[in-house]
């Protein structure tokens, strides 16, 4: 099958650049991040697509490492596009790039997929490649095709005016590998930046996305915040104590202790009491 007419195919060149795709319908979108890949040493740009279906024919007649994927595109978003690739056994990875869309940028931090906004920085352009070069070895791992399904999903609810379901897992990837982690095995939650990290009971893991982006898709009556980097499985909390002046620890199980501000010590004390009646 041949490649349709909206696909600009580049001649192959050395097998070491990972080799991309761009898939816009926006002409000058697909020119900007064109030049923006060719000042990057070891990335080549094999094709440029202007729909979903001119993509799938290139597909077919090559091999890509990454595709830049526009999240609105007419006829067939590139979110549709997206959930066909990763069902496929060769799926590459996936880059998303759209305008501000605000139920597609939460749903992509939430579940940790790599994205880029329009218009977009050397700077960030630079971390978005670093992060899709460490997912190639590890594009066909089950984390990460449920994290494009479930993100994929985020965004078909809120869009349809849907409650957003609470989260069930989250893909977290550290240096060589990618793992799904369940949320009924995460204990309580504290902020690190921009990620969070994840006590699941003898360890902890950490999570690209900031805490209150986090909290957003968690269920309300499991997790409660405590403190403005804590949040806390409920049932777990099992004494208050007080540290300091207007510093207070949550007591859990196994000598944990999460810190507890005075904004939020009402409720937990309201808790508490609740479980001793």
């Amino acid at each position: 099958m041949k490649a349709s007419a909206n696909a600009a195919i580049a001649p192959a060149q050395e097998s070491t650049s990972v080799r991309a795709l761009l898939v816009d319908d926006e002409k000058l979108a697909r020119a900007n991040l064109r030049h923006a890949l060719s000042e990057v040493p070891g990335w080549q740009v094999v094709a440029e697509c202007g729909s979903a279906a001119a993509a799938r024919a290139a597909l077919s007649v090559m091999a890509v490492d990454v595709v830049f994927l526009d999240v609105q595109m007419p006829e067939e978003t590139g979110l549709s596009l997206a959930r066909k690739l990763v069902a496929e056994d060769s799926a590459p990875v996936i880059v998303f790039v759209t305008a501000y869309d605000q139920y597609a940028i939460e749903a992509f931090e939430v579940h940790a997929l790599d994205y880029l906004q329009k218009p977009f920085d050397d700077a960030r352009l630079a971390q978005t490649l670093t992060r899709a070069q460490e997912l190639l070895s590890l594009r066909q791992s089950p984390p990460w095709r449920e994290a494009i399904a479930d993100a994929m999903n985020s965004v078909d609810e809120a869009r349809q005016s849907k409650p957003s379901s609470p989260l069930t897992r989250v893909c977290v990837r550290s240096v060589g590998k990618v793992e799904t982690v369940a949320i009924d095995a995460v204990r309580w939650i504290a902020s690190a930046g921009n990620y969070v990290e994840l006590h699941l009971g003898g360890r902890s893991v950490l999570h690209r996305v900031p805490l209150s982006q986090l909290e957003k898709r968690l269920d309300s009556d499991v997790f409660m915040r405590v403190h403005r980097t804590a949040i806390v499985r409920r049932n777990l909390i099992s004494a208050v104590r007080v540290t300091g002046d207007g510093t207070y620890s949550a007591m859990l199980a196994a000598d944990e202790q999460v810190p507890v501000s005075e904004r939020h010590i009402g409720a937990v004390r309201e808790l508490l009491e609740a479980d001793a009646d």
